[in-house]
């Protein structure tokens, strides 16, 4: 079991996808230390000799990952919502920020359903 950035890499998978599954590591990034390093995407984690693996680990040090690329995502949020900008109002309200319309659909932001009672009309 390869273990890079605290991170245990799934051995039975692709050297390219394996290493997706670090927070900041996407398949472009994957793919670039892989060929940084001379290494076949196709080949598979649990194939990864010590050497490749080491080289691996120093390539994955030199990008922003996991706990430090948390953090940093984290405070820009909250200085979006210090400084009070539209990003950050919708932020703080749990809604969503791009423009998406919010009637009918964006349940993943706004949560499960709450119902409200409707006051009865009174007739004259």
């Amino acid at each position: 079991m390869a273990r890079i950035a605290g991170i245990d890499l799934p051995k039975n998978k692709r050297g390219v996808v394996g290493l997706t599954y670090i927070f900041g590591i996407g398949r472009s990034t994957s793919k670039k230390i892989l060929k940084d390093n001379s290494i076949d995407e196709s080949i598979k984690v649990q194939d990864w000799d010590d050497a490749q693996l080491s080289a691996i680990r120093n390539s994955v040090n030199e990008v922003k990952t996991e706990g430090q690329l948390r953090s940093e995502v984290q405070l820009n949020i909250k200085r979006l919502m210090d400084i009070g900008c539209v990003r950050g109002i919708r932020h703080r309200a749990g809604l969503p920020l791009r423009g998406q319309r919010t009637k009918n659909n964006s349940r993943t932001r706004k949560g499960k359903r709450k119902t409200v009672a409707n006051k009865k009309k009174v007739t004259k």
